[in-house]
């Protein structure tokens, strides 16, 4: 089960699929190898990046079953729903096939400290015993969490044991956390995403590692594995070796189709399908794509890695 010592790197896992728009279940399995030998600790599927919301009930269940089957590391399970009924069937069901925990977003609705409070009060509830994460994207949800909130959901709340911080900027607020911590609070675990943009600052200011997506995840695993055997210097290099292609994923609104572009071209996907509603890349982006690939791959070859 996931709990507040969770570390390292969960990658946000893609959906793959079938140029017909059905899930390449032989791309779920490739994939979920494929993290793990990068060095992957955990997975999250189903996530805002996984094209949750397009997916049916049925096909999030069977997503769930076979991850689970073909993952020798902890599975967790995006549930966030507009309704807590769609969000308790979910992770009922992801908890049943053996995820360790589930991960739950503020919806966009929520406008005061009070509300979000509130709100978590009742995922906690409606989720039983699940360990759950909160997701804290406010680029995406448009909520913001302040820390004074955070930490009262991590005390009113003892299932919530890790905080996916996505919040931008949001160094400070991982200081302001475990300063909390050290001066008494419980400590939870922080995982971050931005598509490891803040990766090596984020553990320097505390995180126990990342929780996000990016075509080449092994980058992160290393990046944890230096900092913290206290090699800054090489994981600042291993970081800088992958930076042009860290920045151009993280084109909003393009990053999730160019991450299954380059999965495909490593092999990992067979198609960088996109469901619809989705788009897909122009002929001068992929050639972008591919001139970047090509250049990181040089490198890596000074760093040896």
């Amino acid at each position: 089960m996931l709990d507040e010592t969770a570390k390292g790197v969960f990658t946000i896992a893609v959906t793959p699929f079938l140029p017909t728009g059905e899930i390449d279940w032989d791309s779920v399995d490739r994939m979920v190898d494929f993290y793990i030998a990068a060095g992957a600790t955990g997975l999250t599927i189903l996530g805002m990046m996984g094209e949750a919301g397009k997916l049916t009930a049925e096909e999030s269940v069977a997503m769930v079953k076979r991850v689970v089957a073909r993952s020798s590391v902890p599975i967790v399970v995006g549930v966030s729903a507009p309704g807590f009924a769609a969000m308790k069937a979910l992770s009922d069901a992801a908890m049943d096939l053996g995820a360790a925990g589930v991960m739950v977003a503020p919806p966009g609705s929520l406008k005061t400290d009070d509300q979000i409070v509130t709100y978590y009060h009742n995922t906690a509830e409606v989720l039983g015993d699940a360990p759950f994460v909160l997701q804290d994207v406010p680029l995406v949800t448009n909520v913001q969490v302040p820390v004074k909130v955070i930490l009262q959901v991590v005390e009113d709340c003892p299932t919530c044991v890790m905080l996916k911080h996505e919040d931008w900027p949001g160094l400070e607020k991982i200081s302001a956390l475990r300063k909390a911590s050290d001066a008494g609070a419980r400590r939870i675990s922080i995982l971050c995403g931005n598509g490891g943009l803040f990766i090596l600052e984020e553990m320097l200011r505390g995180a126990d590692g990342a929780m996000t997506g990016f075509a080449y995840p092994e980058m992160m695993a290393q990046v944890v594995a230096a900092h913290n055997a206290g090699q800054i210097d090489h994981a600042r290099d291993i970081f800088d070796a992958y930076m042009p292609m860290i920045r151009y994923e993280a084109q909003p609104g393009l990053g999730l189709a160019i991450r299954k572009y380059t999965l495909a071209q490593r092999g990992v996907i067979a198609h960088d399908t996109l469901r619809k509603p989705g788009g897909s890349l122009s002929d001068a982006t992929r050639a972008e794509v591919d001139a970047l690939a090509a250049r990181q791959a040089q490198r890596l070859q000074t760093l040896d890695l």
